[in-house]
């Protein structure tokens, strides 16, 4: 499982211009799944996410984490973090998850970030073609590979 987790003041999706998800401060994050990945991936990464000291204090140091500001989560998930750009010009996505299933792994992301934060997550919608519209603040963007954890 491969996260781009990106430090927000806002962030939404629209898909067929509708606004599937918004969120003000907090965490934007664009989830791929691979073959790989389990139900355990999606504790881990969830409990990493959630707890990263990304947030400046009173000092303006990056020393709060998404509980102590309060902020949201926009999820949207993106089977191109998983290209192989190594051969040739076109990206293969060999090894991306088949929806049966990374829509279930997606989905248990979503249900265990809104049991750890204890509100609603935002998202878009597993397959969809959307347009997401952030404002990175910072900018903070950082990646998390549950496969290579770093």
């Amino acid at each position: 499982m491969r996260a781009v987790i990106q430090r927000v003041d806002r962030a939404a999706v629209r898909i067929e211009g509708k606004v599937s998800g918004e969120i003000g401060r907090g965490l934007m994050i664009l989830l791929g799944i691979e073959a790989a990945d389990e139900p355990q991936d999606v504790a881990w990464l969830v409990r990493k996410t959630a707890s990263l000291r990304i947030f400046s204090d009173e000092q303006g140091k990056m020393n709060k984490d998404l509980l102590d500001i309060e902020g949201g989560v926009l999820v949207v998930s993106q089977f191109t973090l998983h290209a192989k750009t190594k051969k040739g010009a076109r990206p293969s996505f060999i090894r991306a998850a088949r929806p049966e299933q990374a829509i279930p792994l997606y989905e248990e992301f979503i249900r265990e970030m809104e049991r750890v934060i204890q509100r609603p997550v935002a998202s878009g919608k597993f397959g969809a073609d959307m347009a997401v519209e952030l404002v990175n603040n910072g900018p903070v963007t950082l990646l998390i590979d549950t496969q290579n954890k770093e």
